[in-house]
């Protein structure tokens, strides 16, 4: 048992200490620099190993001449010379091989498992152990040093092939990738024999040859470096379908960020284009969609005319019912290939760009060669089309939403400047006082009221309803609001004010747009209603001394119905006495034909009987009496046409 008894050599501690340190903290210093560096790539990482390699076989060469040149002098024979250099060529080494196996173990655990990495760890372990193992100077050969090395071989052997990087790199990477190695594996080689040079003159203090560490580290990068040359060597063939397939996500990624990216559809075309053609190695393409604007055409090493001899040289006739949008189900992918008869271009492959279930478009890919097409291109280019489908129809979506965003906006537009068309403040005087309320069915509607005194004691008022709703209605209310303020001022009569106001809208009106309008002239020194009407609603009068509600009759006919002299026959006008306490009402048909549930009309027997109730009230109880009888009418159904209530109420001129 004494022989295996393992005795730390003192007089070679301190050596080995030394070495342990150097080596621990190379170790550590390149850990740092490589994890440090993040963003490496493997080409980045094996051009460090070149490097440093180069730079330390550099010094070591340097250091071989020097012997050389010197062979003859006893300069170079004297032991502290050789041990001075020896010492220098093993820090170079050291530099070298620890960096090397730094790099190594990135390339190892890329990709990494779990397993994969607790035997990196055992590795690591081992190297530990046999840089502890050598402080008991057992030389090379001995049967514990081969144990060792057995055991860090097999460790070696087992990690060598974890190369999953070298899938990864494209074919200008992978010739890098072999030169860099090799070179490595020719600095080991150069390294081992200047060790063999120095350890043949029997007067070293520490031969790296008795180092267990130095033999293991070895077998490990000279092993890898073999191995990843080999599998490089191997995959090369392979490394155009990688890039293919890298190709062909890179354009699908494309196509799919389109939308994101803010592409617009003929750009979305040009991608698709491009990325077909790319895919399958065709020589022609073209694509053409259907738009509102007309056909769109993109075209791809073909003139226009080549485009029409192709389609009648085209015998399948799936292709050709692609080809005149007539699609309408899905088809066979193996029918979506054929061989031409033409001159130039012999195989074809055609797909449908369909959008919301519907042809919208096609695709063409042309090849020289007969048959150049397979069922695996088939899928790659329906692919592309269904994510550039989907490209297209979100473009729709997004062109219809930011359409009624723009359409919410203006209606938002023409809703403040219908709500500036409309009184700001209501009359409340000595004479009378009012009150009012407007709704609009839309965003925007086409009811108008309006009040002024165009002399003193002398009011204009109106209410008028636009034909139809939304924001022409609103226009033409406009319009409206401008007669009105023009022809009141200048104090015509109800009658006058009818004429031209109809003369005025008759050019500015469309063909099928009329208004309905009421038109008072209040005199409040004789209290006085004048008042004419074209085609509106007949007002509502409560008389205070009789306590009744009667309609104030007046014929006429809506503004624009006629649009020449002749409507003037069809103007007329009343007047009213009126007293204090009495009270006018003003309306538009959205409130009479507000409907229930039951699709009954509130009518006007309703509002007279709702007016009556409330008449004797001051006019804002009044207009909330009667919105209050009108709502619960109703119930929950909504108003489909705009409503509008003005309630004014008179006052003694003289006592107030």
């Amino acid at each position: 048992m004494e022989n295996y008894d393992m005795k730390v050599d003192f007089s070679n501690f301190f050596p080995q200490l030394c070495f342990t340190g150097f080596v621990l903290s190379t170790f550590a210093y390149y850990r740092y620099i490589i994890t440090k560096a993040d963003t490496l790539n493997f080409t980045d990482l094996l051009w460090k190993v070149f490097i440093t390699g180069l730079i330390t076989t550099l010094i070591s060469l340097a250091i071989r001449l020097f012997f050389t040149v010197f062979a003859q002098s006893t300069l170079v024979e004297s032991p502290l010379t050789v041990n001075f250099f020896y010492n220098i060529l093993i820090a170079l080494v050291v530099i070298f091989m620890v960096s090397t196996l730094v790099v190594w173990k990135r390339l190892i655990l890329y990709q990494k498992s779990k397993n994969l990495l607790q035997l990196w760890g055992f590795f690591e372990i081992a190297l530990v152990a046999s840089l502890l193992f050598d402080f008991f100077s057992i030389q090379y050969g001995e049967p514990k040093f081969n144990v060792a090395l057995v055991i860090l071989g097999c460790f070696s052997i087992i990690l060598v092939f974890n190369l999953k990087w070298v899938a990864y790199l494209n074919f200008k990477q992978k010739w890098k990738g072999i030169l860099f190695i090799l070179l490595s594996a020719i600095y080991l080689y150069h390294f081992l024999l200047n060790l063999l040079k120095f350890s043949s003159t029997e007067v070293l203090v520490i031969d790296l040859f008795d180092r267990v560490f130095i033999w293991g580290l070895f077998i490990f990068l000279f092993l890898y470096a073999v191995i990843s040359i080999l599998v490089t060597l191997f995959n090369l063939p392979t490394s155009s379908v990688f890039e293919q397939k890298l190709k062909e996500a890179l354009d699908f990624q494309k196509l799919s960020q389109s939308i994101p990216r803010g592409e617009t559809r003929d750009q979305t075309y040009e991608i698709l284009l491009e990325s077909s053609m790319s895919a399958v190695f065709a020589d022609a393409a073209w694509l053409e969609i259907k738009e509102e604007s007309g056909i769109t055409q993109v075209i791809r090493n073909l003139k226009d005319r080549e485009v029409n001899a192709i389609k009648s040289s085209i015998k399948s006739e799936t292709i050709k019912s692609i080809l005149k949008l007539e699609l309408n189900s899905e088809i066979n992918p193996g029918k979506l290939t054929d061989d031409l008869k033409h001159q130039q271009y012999k195989s074809i492959i055609a797909l449908p760009i369909m959008v919301q279930n519907r042809q919208e478009g096609f695709i063409v890919l042309l090849n020289e060669v007969s048959e150049a097409f397979n069922r695996e291109m088939v899928n790659i280019i329906t692919t592309f089309v269904n994510q550039a489908s989907i490209s297209l129809e979100n473009l729709t979506l997004i062109k219809e939403s930011i359409e009624n965003e723009r359409y919410k906006e203006q209606l938002k537009i023409a809703k403040n400047v219908q709500k500036s068309l409309l009184p700001t403040s209501l009359i409340n005087n000595d004479h009378l006082t009012m009150a009012a309320f407007s709704m609009a069915a839309d965003e925007v509607g086409g009811d108008y009221y309006d009040i002024l005194e165009y002399k003193k004691n002398h009011f204009g008022l109106i209410i008028g309803d636009v034909s139809g709703k939304g924001t022409s209605a609103a226009f033409q209310m406009a319009q409206m609001k401008g007669i009105f303020h023009s022809l009141a001022h200048q104090g015509v009569t109800p009658e006058e004010f009818n004429k031209k106001a109809n003369i005025a809208l008759s050019q500015c009106l469309d063909k099928t747009s009329f208004i309905t309008a009421t038109y008072f002239d209040i005199n409040t020194e004789k209290n006085i209603l004048h008042f004419s009407r074209a085609g509106h609603c007949p007002s509502l009068f409560y008389c205070k001394t009789a306590d009744s509600v009667d309609y104030l009759k007046c014929d006429g006919m809506g503004l624009g119905m006629v649009r020449n002299s002749s409507y003037d026959d069809y103007v007329h006008s009343n007047t009213v006495n009126y007293h204090v306490g009495d009270t006018l009402l003003l309306y538009t048909d959205g409130i009479t034909e507000a409907k229930n549930s039951d699709g009954e009309q509130f009518g006007d027997i309703r509002l007279k009987k709702a007016f009556t109730k409330h008449a004797s009230k001051a006019p804002d109880q009044v207009k909330e009496g009667i919105k209050n009888d009108l709502s619960e009418f109703i119930g929950e159904m909504v108003i489909d046409d705009d409503y509008t209530l003005v309630v004014i109420q008179f006052k003694d001129s003289k006592n107030g």
